[in-house]
């Protein structure tokens, strides 16, 4: 089972000012901590020994509340940047597989086991019940493969959380991939981008969260619904 994981947390949430006024939005404070730690906590429970969180907007503070807990990298550039660049710096950590996270996404624990558990080495954690608007990262699936994935698509089947997992095989893949994609100045392009343009020739399988609670925080409402109807959702679904 993948026991290392990547959370990609350079951004600087300007779509949630003011709440990111004075803190990168991994931080925002959901039930008392934030959610990086939230993810964090989850991923140790769930078995994952290393942790390597790329930082850049305000990551010093990042690093205050994390502590030795995790590894870092930095993106320096993350003003000009986007996530699969982040990714691209945590490259030296991912050579035997690994599990790659958004550190905006709060989640039931049960999404990470059964990605986690899944048999299929190179899996993407798929909600077949969102509504699919403008802002959503849809994905194309057929007979459980991932064929497409992008905000754009004319037509998606379900919704990508943001958390996906790789074998080594698929690292290399990947990031094969991401390095062709920087050469031609995709800089600021965020990772599904490049897990678009593999999933044609290399199988990615769909796992579904069937059900269970979870949210990408990208604006105001999206915060107010974490702590208000997820978080909730998410404590009385494990017994809390």
């Amino acid at each position: 089972m993948t026991k290392q994981a990547i959370i990609l947390a350079a951004g600087q949430g300007r779509r949630l000012w003011p709440f990111t006024k004075d803190r990168p939005k991994c931080l925002l404070d959901i039930g008392g901590r934030s959610i990086i730690e939230h993810q964090v906590d989850m991923l140790v429970t769930h078995g994952i020994e290393r942790i390597t969180v790329v930082t850049g907007y305000m990551g010093a503070k990042v690093r205050d509340v994390l502590g030795s807990r995790v590894d870092y990298r930095e993106n320096a550039a993350f003003e000009s940047t986007s996530s699969m660049y982040s990714l691209w710096l945590a490259k030296d950590a991912t050579a035997n597989g690994f599990l790659v996270i958004n550190s905006d996404v709060l989640f039931h624990g049960g999404i990470l086991r059964s990605l986690l558990e899944s048999p299929h080495g190179d899996a993407l954690a798929i909600d077949f019940e969102s509504v699919l608007a403008e802002e959503e990262m849809k994905v194309e699936v057929r007979n459980g493969r991932v064929l497409a994935l992008g905000k754009q698509l004319a037509h998606g089947d379900g919704e990508n959380v943001g958390m996906i997992k790789f074998t080594a095989e698929g690292s290399r893949v990947l990031f094969a991939k991401v390095e062709e994609l920087l050469r031609q100045n995709h800089r600021q392009v965020m990772v599904p981008f490049a897990v678009n343009a593999v999933a044609p020739s290399y199988p990615l399988v769909a796992v579904p969260v069937q059900g269970l609670p979870w949210i990408e925080i990208d604006f105001p409402e999206d915060y107010e619904r974490a702590r208000d109807i997820i978080y909730p959702a998410i404590l009385k679904s494990m017994g809390k």
